[in-house]
């Protein structure tokens, strides 16, 4: 089965448990605006996502439950900008992990849009473009 994409208005964190949610970060694991301060605060584990010492361009992920939690690392540190070549890179990692990990509902907000200020257009077609060979639902949630 294909991919399923759609973008609804709601809670991001309102999903069922079994549904993995992805974000955008720094390297430095800094957490420290926007939704990431959210993912921070309600999932922890930052010693265990800084130990994975993940490079720009990669994707550190925990478990928390009965999902993942992908941070998609796009910037080296909190106050630079991401690119669509780190974002691309990132949601490719992601996917990798998510075939391996047999995840096949992913939520998350419209990645790298907020503060890092990539265009949304852009980058929805990027991830469709990534995951359209995939058996994997994405719900991207909007306030």
């Amino acid at each position: 089965m294909p991919l399923v994409f759609q973008e609804i208005p709601g809670d991001l964190f309102s999903v069922a448990s079994n549904v993995s949610l992805a974000h955008c970060v720094s390297q430095d694991m800094s957490m420290s605006k926007g939704i990431a301060t959210l993912f921070r605060n309600k999932f922890g584990q930052i010693n265990e996502l800084k130990n994975q010492n993940v490079s720009v361009g990669g994707c550190a992920y925990i478990t928390s439950n009965d999902r993942h939690i992908f941070y998609l690392v796009t910037k080296e540190k909190y106050f630079y900008k991401p690119t669509m070549k780190t974002l691309e890179s990132s949601l490719r990692t992601m996917r990798d992990l998510c075939i391996k990990n047999n995840i096949y509902h992913l939520a998350m907000p419209r990645i790298g849009c907020g503060l890092d200020k990539l265009n949304w257009d852009q980058v929805s077609r990027l991830i469709q473009h990534i995951f359209e060979e995939d058996d994997i639902e994405i719900t991207i949630y909007t306030i």
